[in-house]
C-alpha cells in the first residue's frame, strides 16, 4: 500500500491567469510548472510577491511548493500564486487566517483588461478630435 503524502490546496486567481498551489512539508522548494523558482519569476519583485504569505505566517522553510501556473502573463501568474499560497496556509492552519486576511493575501484582486470599444483606437483612448 502506497504511503499517502499530506498537502494543501490553495487556488489562485487574478487577471485571467489561474494558478493551483500544493503545500507539501519540506524544506523551503518551490517549483512553477516543474521549473526552478527562480528561473521561471525572472524578477526579485515577482518572487517577493509570491514570497509574501510565507514570509508574513514565518513558514517559508517549512513547506515545498509545487504551483501549477496557467493563463496571463507572469505578474498575473505571480498574483494568483500569491492568492493560491494564502489560501492553502489557511487550510493547513486556521489560526493563521485572520493574519492573512488583516495583510490583504486572501482577497483576490478584482482589477481585470478593460475591453476595447468601437469608435475608439482602445478601451479609454479616443481618435483625435478635429472641430473642423
Amino acid at each position: 500500500m502506497a504511503a499517502t503524502t499530506v498537502q494543501y490546496l490553495g487556488t489562485g486567481r487574478r487577471k485571467s491567469s489561474v494558478a493551483r498551489v500544493f503545500l507539501r512539508p519540506g524544506k523551503g522548494d518551490i517549483r512553477v510548472n516543474d521549473r526552478a523558482f527562480d528561473n521561471y519569476f525572472p524578477t526579485e519583485s515577482s518572487r517577493a510577491l509570491v514570497r509574501q504569505p510565507l514570509s508574513a505566517t514565518e513558514t517559508v522553510d517549512k513547506f515545498d511548493i509545487l504551483i501549477l501556473a496557467d493563463g496571463g502573463g507572469i505578474a498575473g501568474q505571480a498574483g494568483a500564486a500569491r492568492l493560491g499560497i494564502a489560501r492553502a496556509l489557511v487550510e493547513f492552519n486556521a489560526e493563521l487566517r485572520s493574519r492573512l486576511k488583516k495583510l490583504g493575501y486572501l482577497t483576490r484582486d478584482p482589477r481585470a483588461h478593460e475591453r476595447k470599444k468601437y469608435g475608439q483606437k482602445g478601451a479609454r483612448k479616443r481618435f483625435q478630435f478635429s472641430k473642423r
